[in-house]
């Protein structure tokens, strides 16, 4: 990554204003003093900021109108009202006039580090086949995994690279990413490696999760306890060794792993202090989503399935529910039902799943319309599931989701759009002028 002194920026500018491409390295900035001003509407700001939001309180979303916004050292510094604005010194000013400002969004859920595609299945799909049907002839994860164990980590991270670039472009300030197309410890570990150098590359918040149980490779195609033991006596110890990851994720679905392997994985990362991130219900439920609660998971994602006996182990707990609506989109299955979610008094996140199977996209900006056109969210709904409540899936609420003082300096300015609620109704549209990351400016 380049960095460019502040004098520098205003000559970057001037060639930005005559259409020329600038590699993304060569348009950060940092560290400065910004001021947002005029701005149209400032989206969820909070001076004391929930953890989550839930409920009824997820149809609230707080804004100042004809606003101010000061981003100093990394962090949200102050904003405000046009009419109170104090005198500030500072190294750039960007009118917003027209214009909306937003806390950038927390995906929480991707598997971004991956090798190659898998554009066939697809082809296939369309032709017939099922998700399940694919996978149990060799492709699906086992595929993208045969693929990854080729790729060196010098290529590994290139292609990474460029996912991660496109998404921060997209608006998203934080993500998660997780292991999964490795299943063997080398390129498991490899894997998080890369993802460990993707957040110490770019300005983005990176978490990372080991998913190990993502699928059975074939070498334990007959013995799946086999496999389990030995991502439990093998792999755990090297991932929380290397300090590779925060969270741990199994596949929790009938033809992957059932509850009772959830149950031993989860009793194992505990003692590594690997915080559970649970795929549940993509296809059928099965108790994972009570398994989850019960060994005090931040997060079940998918949820396509739900019962009333999963939302009753959601009450009362610190889980949060995720929906991955693009997935749905992508391979025709049911959406999350986060309407009755919501109206059952829970909280909701919403998040992308970007991967080479099931959602080739880390766009967040369709997300929240999908969110809104399929599952019934409203547009104060669906802001608040892809910021406060995803940074609350990722456990970073103290630092993103909102606008709040001391929060990272991480926003969307939007281009001249009529209201907050244009975002999901134009949702084929690009929608984003500038992004700031960390108090970085990305072209």
């Amino acid at each position: 990554m380049v960095l460019i002194p502040n004098s520098i920026f205003f000559i970057v500018n001037y060639f930005k204003g005559l259409n020329l491409l600038i590699p993304l390295e060569v348009c950060y900035l940092y560290p400065m003093k910004i001021l947002l001003s005029h701005i149209k509407e400032l989206i969820q700001v909070r001076n004391n900021a929930p953890e989550k939001v839930s409920g009824v309180a997820m149809k609230n979303l707080p804004t100042l109108k004809n606003a101010w916004l000061l981003l100093e050292d990394q962090r949200i510094s102050d904003f405000g009202i046009m009419d109170e604005i104090p005198n500030f010194k500072v190294d750039q000013t960007i009118n917003c006039s027209g214009k909306i400002v937003l806390p950038t969004w927390c995906d929480s859920h991707t598997h971004i580090v991956y090798a190659g595609n898998r554009e066939q299945e697809f082809v296939d799909r369309i032709k017939g086949r099922s998700y399940q049907e694919i996978a149990a002839n060799g492709g699906g994860i086992i595929n993208s995994a045969k693929k990854l164990q080729a790729s060196s980590e010098e290529d590994l991270l290139q292609q990474s690279e460029e996912r991660l670039i496109d998404v921060m472009r997209l608006g998203t300030g934080a993500i998660e990413i997780k292991s999964g197309y490795g299943l063997t410890l080398d390129a498991e570990l490899k894997m998080l490696r890369v993802a460990k150098q993707l957040g110490e590359k770019y300005p983005i918040k990176v978490t990372t999760t080991f998913l190990g149980a993502h699928a059975v490779p074939p070498e334990f195609k007959d013995n799946k306890q086999g496999y389990l033991d030995h991502i439990c006596k093998d792999m755990l110890p090297k991932v929380a060794g290397y300090q590779l990851a925060t969270y741990v994720d199994i596949f929790c679905e009938k033809g992957y792993f059932t509850v009772a392997d959830t149950h031993q994985l989860l009793k194992e990362a505990k003692k590594y202090n690997l915080i559970p991130k649970i795929h549940v219900n993509q296809f059928n439920a099965i108790g994972g989503v009570a398994a989850a609660v019960a060994n005090q998971a931040l997060s079940v994602d998918h949820l396509e399935v739900l019962n009333e006996e999963d939302i009753i182990a959601l009450k009362g707990s610190k889980t949060m529910p995720v929906a991955l609506p693009s997935c749905s989109y992508f391979l025709s299955i049911p959406y999350t039902p986060g309407r009755r979610i919501i109206d059952a008094g829970l909280p909701l996140a919403l998040a992308s799943d970007y991967n080479p199977g099931s959602t080739p996209s880390g766009n967040m900006n369709f997300v929240v319309a999908t969110a809104c056109i399929k599952m019934k969210l409203t547009p104060e709904e669906a802001i608040n599931a892809a910021t406060i409540n995803g940074a609350y899936a990722m456990g970073i609420s103290h630092s993103h989701g909102s606008i709040t003082k001391g929060k990272s300096a991480s926003v969307i300015i939007t281009k001249e759009i009529p209201s907050y609620g244009y975002l999901p109704y134009a949702f084929g549209s690009n929608l984003i002028d500038q992004v700031i990351i960390n108090g970085e400016l990305i072209a």
